[in-house]
């Protein structure tokens, strides 16, 4: 992973919120309301546009939920294939 710097700095208020600002939001496709997903490695805290990914291959595309659990459409199709 490479870090880019970004010059920006805020700080984190009184009830532990940090605002991402709006240019690094629309650089990186984070809309209003969008999940992130919230990683930490030694001293860095790292956020993540969060994508739900399948149950059985972690793929994150062609996502279907089936009893609170993500699977793929490949998948799910290998499902109903067994007999």
């Amino acid at each position: 992973m490479s870090m880019k710097a970004t010059g920006v700095v805020r700080k984190v208020d009184e009830l532990g919120r940090v605002v991402i600002p709006i240019e690094l939001r629309r650089n990186l496709g984070i809309a209003e309301k969008d999940g992130l997903e919230i990683f930490v490695d030694e001293d860095k805290i790292i956020l993540k546009r969060y994508a739900p990914a399948c149950t059985f291959c972690d793929s994150a595309e062609d996502i279907h939920n089936y009893k609170g659990r993500n699977i793929c459409g490949g998948c799910l199709q290998e499902l109903q294939n067994i007999k």
